[in-house]
C-alpha cells in the first residue's frame, strides 16, 4: 500500500497529525491547501474507520464538491480497488470510511440530525455564517472529532476569519499557506503568479498571497475610511467642539442590544450597548437619559418599533427631574432632509438620489468619512464640520469599526440608493449593526430638534 502521507506538502504533516479540535488552513491560490486535505482524508480513510462530511456553503451538483478531488487523489495513490464511488459518496470497502457531500446553504437542517460525523471538511469556509456554525458546532459532537476550516480569505469582515484566524478558539491551530510552500507547484502556476505580482501588488497580495481585502467596494463605508478616522481629530489637530449628541438604537428583536453613541461634534467619544427586553424600554430610556444628562447632549433616538414611545419617557423624565434634556426621533423611513437641495457629490437633488433618510445619513457619514481619510493620506484640507473622528479610546471601538463597513449599498425600484435591510444583512451573517446605527444617529443631518417630539 501506497504511504499516502509522504507524498503530501511536508511542511502541513506536523498540522495534520496534531491533535485539535478545529484544523484551520488558509491562504492564497496554489497552495495546495484541498489538494493535501483530499489526500490525508483518503490516507484516514484507508486506515481508519471514520464518517467524513464534506460541506460548502453552495453545491448544487456533487462535481461542485471536493468529490472530484477526492477521485484524483484515491487514482493517484493507487487505492481505485479499496473504494466504491458512488454518485452521492464515497466509501471504503475495506475500513468503511464514508464521504457525504451537502451543501450548507439548502441542507443545514438536514445536517443537524447527521451522527457520528469524525470529520467536518469545511471547504471555501469564507462563506460560512456565524448562525450556520452555531447549528454545525455541536452536531459533530462524536469524541475526538475535528472540523477543518480551509479557506481563501476575501474581506477581514467575514465571519470565519474573524472567527478563526483573527481571534482563534481554544483547541484550534492555524495555517497559514501560499504558494512558495507548495513543492509540487508547476512552473507554469509559478509564472502565473509571477505575472499577477507585476501587474497589480495589491491584487496578487489577495489572490494569491491570502491577504484579506480591507474594503469591498459593495459597501457604503470602507473600512480603510474608518481605520483612517480612529484618532484623526489628533492626527489632523481639530479640538472636539460644537453640539453633543447621544445616538439611541433601541433594540427590536429577542437577539438585538440598545445601543448608545455619543458624539461632539465631529468627534464620536463613547459607545455602549447592552441587552434589554421589550419590557424594558423604560430602563433603557433611563440608561440613555443619564449619559446625555452628564454632558447635556442632545438625545436623537429611533422612533421605529419599539422605540416608539422613547419620546414619552424622555419628557417623563424631564418633568420629573425637573430638566431639559432635549431629544427628537430618528425615522430611518422617512424623506430626505433638504429634498430640493443638490447632494455634493452627484450634483442630483437629495430626493431622487436617496430612498430615504437613513440611506442620505448613510452616505453623508460615508463622505466624512472618505474625507476624513483624503486628509490623512492625502493631505487635502476639509472644515472640521466635514471630518469625522473616532476616539481610540472609545469602547467597543472593534465592534463599530466592523458595523460601520458591513452594510451594502443598494437600489430601490426607482433608481435611488439604500441601505441593505437588517435582514439581507442576516443571510449574509452580519449580525444587526446596533452601534454603527446608533453613531449614524448621532452624526445625521439637523432635521428640527425640540424638546417635546
Amino acid at each position: 500500500m501506497v504511504d499516502e502521507v509522504a507524498t503530501l506538502n511536508p511542511i502541513l504533516e506536523d498540522f495534520w497529525l496534531e491533535p485539535a479540535r478545529n484544523k484551520v488552513l488558509y491562504g492564497g491560490r496554489f497552495s495546495s491547501k484541498s489538494w493535501d486535505a483530499a489526500g490525508f482524508s483518503i490516507y484516514l480513510a484507508d486506515n481508519y474507520k471514520l464518517r467524513i462530511l464534506c460541506a460548502r456553503q453552495f453545491q448544487n451538483k456533487i462535481e461542485e464538491s471536493v468529490y472530484s478531488l477526492l477521485k484524483v487523489q484515491i487514482e493517484r495513490f493507487g487505492l481505485k480497488d479499496r473504494f466504491r464511488i458512488l454518485n452521492n459518496k464515497i466509501e471504503n470497502i475495506y475500513t468503511g470510511t464514508e464521504f457525504l457531500f451537502y451543501g450548507l446553504w439548502r441542507n443545514i437542517d438536514e445536517i443537524k440530525s447527521l451522527e457520528g460525523v469524525d470529520i467536518c471538511w469545511l471547504e471555501e469556509a469564507h462563506n460560512v455564517t456565524e448562525e450556520q456554525w452555531e447549528i454545525l458546532e455541536p452536531t459533530i459532537r462524536k469524541e475526538y472529532s475535528q472540523f477543518w476550516i480551509i479557506f481563501n480569505p476575501k474581506l477581514t469582515t467575514d465571519f470565519v476569519y474573524r472567527r478563526f484566524v483573527t481571534n482563534p478558539p481554544p483547541n484550534t491551530i492555524v495555517r497559514k499557506i501560499n504558494y512558495p510552500d507548495n513543492p509540487f507547484l508547476s512552473k507554469t502556476a509559478l509564472a502565473v503568479a509571477h505575472a499577477a505580482m507585476e501587474e497589480d501588488i495589491e491584487n496578487y497580495n489577495h489572490i494569491y498571497l491570502g491577504q484579506p481585502r480591507e474594503d469591498d467596494d459593495d459597501v457604503i463605508i470602507k473600512r480603510s475610511w474608518v481605520m483612517a478616522a480612529i484618532d484623526a481629530h489628533i492626527k489632523l489637530g481639530f479640538e472636539p467642539q460644537g453640539q453633543r449628541k447621544v445616538g439611541f438604537d433601541v433594540a427590536d428583536s429577542g437577539d438585538d442590544k440598545c445601543a448608545n453613541v455619543e458624539s461632539h461634534g465631529s468627534v464620536i467619544l463613547s459607545a455602549d450597548e447592552w441587552k434589554a427586553g421589550e419590557d424594558e424600554i423604560l430602563l433603557s430610556c433611563t440608561k440613555t437619559y443619564d449619559r446625555a444628562m452628564v454632558s447635556q447632549a442632545h438625545i436623537v433616538y429611533d422612533c421605529i418599533g419599539v422605540g416608539a414611545t422613547s419620546g414619552a419617557k424622555f419628557s417623563e423624565l424631564n418633568e420629573s427631574r425637573r430638566l431639559f434634556i432635549q431629544y427628537s426621533k430618528f425615522n430611518a423611513a422617512d424623506a430626505v432632509w433638504q429634498p430640493e437641495a443638490p447632494y455634493a457629490r452627484a450634483q442630483v437633488k437629495n430626493k431622487d438620489m436617496f430612498a430615504n433618510l437613513k440611506a442620505q445619513s448613510w452616505w453623508l457619514l460615508a463622505d466624512r468619512f472618505r474625507n476624513t481619510y483624503n486628509a490623512i493620506h492625502r493631505g487635502q484640507q476639509f472644515d472640521p464640520s466635514e471630518l469625522i473622528s473616532i476616539s481610540s479610546e472609545c469602547q467597543h471601538l472593534e465592534k463599530i469599526v466592523d458595523e460601520l463597513v458591513a452594510p451594502k449599498q443598494q437600489r430601490s425600484a426607482d433608481g435611488k440608493f439604500k441601505v441593505e435591510s437588517k435582514d439581507d444583512m442576516k443571510k449574509r451573517g452580519i449580525p444587526s449593526p446596533n452601534l454603527a446605527d446608533a453613531l449614524v444617529m448621532s452624526t445625521a443631518p439637523s432635521i428640527g430638534y425640540s424638546l417635546y417630539d
